[in-house]
């Protein structure tokens, strides 16, 4: 284990993940300091709040001061459905905390990316590991790539480095486009998968992902550039897990089929048309089988995320159904995965289901 001062800056500590994360390290007895454009109260009220851009420099050199670890979890999300920031974000705000990291002499990078990075894998593929091709599909996840490049050279050049490659975070608080789902079910609406739904599909939990975070930034490779798949060992299909949550719901809510090819392309037309909340990446996903390869996590780590599809996807659940009358809509600030997300055509939809 690296010798280090227990003083971590996690970039975007406001958001959904970056919370539970900066959560995670308080508990571990980590001074922890968070940038982020928003103060929220989810974030942990010990850690100290840096109000700043991750594209500015002055904002980083003053968030970066006395820190050994850096959690970078800014992202600029699919939601934004906005290509220009996911460069903007993605891409520069990267490039510009690497330069300070080196500056400073930071000595771990741990970067958080995203399984949209694989893209869209041939079902014959799966699992996908550390070694699968990545062939992203749509903008986010070639920014999200072309982020990982940057910190693979900045490991190259003595920044000691680390990537983690999560699949889709849930947990309590989780929303953004889950708040659709939870709010057809609260209502007793019926939830559709494309075709049978026997597709196998697999969630982290965010509080398991904080865990092999913290491992991953703790393992000793420097040059390396090490990559982590996480995702849980516990999953099912896509059709089983919404079964599970619908039946622990008790609202009356079933899972019913309906045509994959027709409503994959009314999902896309409505998104591209700006009618529907969902980005390139959920229609493109949905329906479709994405799981990871855990081996690597384990075999290294030592780590096997414990929480199952369901598990966590109950437990977002009754958050929800806890704090619903008190949710808000993103009206541009904060994160979108804290905050319910306006339906638009699907609130026409759903009365149909």
């Amino acid at each position: 284990m690296m010798k280090h001062n227990k003083k971590a800056l996690i970039t975007g500590g406001c958001g959904y993940f970056g919370s539970v994360l900066t959560a995670h390290l308080a508990e571990q007895g980590y001074d922890c300091t968070v940038l982020d454009l928003y103060d929220t109260p989810q974030r942990p009220q010990n850690s100290t709040f840096i109000q700043g851009d991750i594209r500015n420099e002055r904002d980083l050199a003053a968030a970066l001061k006395g820190c050994d670890l850096v959690f970078h979890t800014v992202s600029q999300q699919p939601l934004a459905k906005d290509p220009a920031l996911f460069e903007s974000v993605n891409i520069g705000g990267t490039q510009a905390l690497l330069k300070s990291c080196r500056a400073v002499g930071v000595q771990k990078l741990c970067y958080i990316s995203s399984t949209s990075v694989y893209g869209i894998p041939d079902e014959d593929k799966l699992p996908v590991t550390e070694e699968t091709p990545c062939t992203p599909a749509e903008a986010y996840g070639r920014t999200k790539l072309a982020a990982e490049e940057l910190v693979k050279e900045a490991a190259l050049q003595g920044l000691d480095s680390c990537i983690i490659r999560p699949r889709t975070i849930v947990g309590p608080g989780r929303l953004g486009i889950f708040s659709i789902l939870f709010d057809w079910i609260a209502d007793g609406h019926n939830i559709p998968v494309l075709g049978r739904g026997d597709k196998l599909h697999q969630f982290i939990d965010a509080g398991d992902l904080a865990k092999a975070s913290l491992l991953a930034a703790l393992h000793e490779a420097p040059g390396q550039c090490e990559v982590f798949n996480v995702g849980t060992s516990r999953f099912g299909t896509m059709r089983q897990m919404l079964e599970e949550v619908c039946t622990h719901a008790g609202t009356g809510s079933k899972v019913k089929s309906v045509p994959f090819k027709p409503v994959q392309y009314a999902m896309r037309l409505t998104s591209a048309l700006g009618l529907s909340p969902l980005a390139d990446y959920h229609w493109m996903m949905y329906g479709h089988a994405m799981y990871f390869s855990t081996d690597k996590l384990e075999k290294v780590l030592g780590f096997a995320p414990a929480i199952s599809n369901t598990e966590m996807m109950c437990a977002a659940y009754d958050w929800y159904l806890e704090h619903r009358k008190s949710l808000h809509y993103r009206e541009g600030i904060g994160s979108p995965h804290q905050s319910n997300v306006k339906q638009k055509i699907l609130n026409v939809a759903k009365h149909f289901f």
